[in-house]
């Protein structure tokens, strides 16, 4: 298992089990109502055909507080333990009671005279444990017309039995481990799923970076083509340039920038005439100047080519010099991109070490005494700062480099910064 693979199943668990946390107390609740629910609509129920039996549904008469007395003993036992019945003006008709109604009468809040329109109830747990439900039902000579005049009030109380608590919290516990359940599940049917999701998008990626460093290759091989150069110059100074780099905290987007323009620094060459590219001599100034329009030439094909975009900090800029002497707009100091700051030193030095058909390569400490010559003139102290450290084993590494061990040591790189 990749680091990926275990952070997705650490989410995805995570996730899983907040939502079981948050579900499963959902589910327990929601079971929970709707047992006393069910528990009371039966009461109501039962209690009405009662009611209606004894005809105390009309409590208005003069034989009201008979009919009330009877219905209340006759229901009282049965759903429930303890009934109060009242007329239409809230005034008490009747009441009877069982043992255990009577055992808590005394522990239930109390309340003024009844005067809702609409039947409700309430689930108490009492100071003595108990767990009572409280149904309070206004009476009307009708059971689906809600407009007609209350003739009465029913208020019932059952002291739910222990073997009822215990079906009660059965079911509820079932249905809260049943959600919990399904949403871990749900979490582990998703897991795999989005690993092959991620790993085919990974593998689409990778396509593409693939194609995008062939291209940007297929670009290098034909500047050194153009060029007269076997094209390890372009490995080097792009895998020199990224280290250097990564030693000045410059990552994601940056480093991607600064490896794609120290490749292509001199793409734009593509588009200077052989005459004056390929020429054995010294170029005069109107070939110089034809020479230094590869600078604008390169920014104009690398920008506006998508991933390629950010290269051309580096690519309309390499020739600048920190003391403002270089081309093409003689920007100074910090006004030249870093970017290009670091590629300078790097560009540099391996031209200095690496052969050349009109020259041998210098020695190392040779090299380092023309950059470090040219360091706060040509070059920013702050990248040789960094870079004078590390440039042995920088050279150590490349001196016998050829051009596809160059091309490994890049390619490294490019799967350290362009994959991630």
């Amino acid at each position: 298992m990749n680091t990926f693979q275990k952070r997705t199943a650490v989410r995805i668990a995570s996730v899983s089990i907040f939502l079981a946390c948050i579900a499963s107390p959902m589910a327990w609740y929601v079971a929970r109502e709707n047992a006393e629910q069910g528990i009371v609509s039966l009461a109501i129920e039962e209690s009405g055909r009662l009611l209606h039996r004894y005809d105390a549904i009309q409590l208005d008469g003069p034989d009201a507080k008979e009919k009330a007395l009877d219905a209340a003993q006759t229901i009282s036992g049965g759903m429930f333990d303890l009934v109060e019945i009242y007329g239409p003006t809230g005034n008490k008709l009747a009441g009877a009671s069982t043992p255990e109604g009577k055992a808590v009468e005394s522990l239930l809040p109390h309340h003024g005279w009844p005067n809702y329109t609409e039947a409700f109830y309430l689930g108490n747990k009492l100071d003595n444990g108990l767990w009572v439900l409280r149904v309070f039902v206004p009476l009307r000579d009708s059971t689906t017309d809600m407009s007609r005049p209350i003739t009465g009030y029913f208020e019932g109380v059952r002291v739910m039995p222990a073997w009822q608590q215990d079906q009660m919290f059965s079911s509820a516990l079932s249905a809260a481990l049943m959600i919990g359940l399904a949403a871990l599940l749900c979490g582990a049917v998703l897991y795999p799923v989005v690993v092959n999701l991620s790993a085919d998008n990974e593998r689409k990626a990778r396509e593409v970076l693939d194609s995008h460093i062939s291209m940007m290759e297929a670009l290098g091989r034909a500047i050194a083509k153009r060029d007269s150069d076997t094209g390890a110059h372009n490995y080097r100074v792009a895998w020199i340039a990224s280290n250097i780099a990564e030693k000045m905290a410059i990552e994601g987007a940056a480093m991607q920038a600064l490896i794609a323009g120290s490749f292509l620094h001199d793409v734009g060459k593509i588009a200077i005439p052989d005459a004056i590219l390929l020429k054995p001599g010294k170029l005069d100034d109107a070939e110089m100047a034809i020479m230094r329009t590869h600078v604008s030439q390169g920014k104009e094909i690398v920008t506006g080519m998508g991933w390629l975009d950010g290269a051309n900090a580096v690519v309309a800029s390499h020739h600048e010099k920190w003391n403002g002497s270089g081309y093409p707009r003689q920007l100074k100091g910090e006004a030249i991109p870093l970017s290009a700051r670091v590629f300078a030193v790097a560009d540099v030095f391996d031209a200095l070490c690496s052969k050349r058909p009109y020259k041998e390569p210098l020695s190392f400490d040779a090299a380092m005494a023309i950059l470090e010559q040219d360091t706060g003139s040509h070059f920013d102290p702050a990248v040789m700062a960094v870079f004078k450290p590390m440039a042995r084993e920088l050279y150590d590494r490349l001196v016998r480099s050829d051009e596809d061990s160059a091309r490994e040591l890049l390619e490294e790189r490019v799967r350290m910064y362009f994959e991630h």
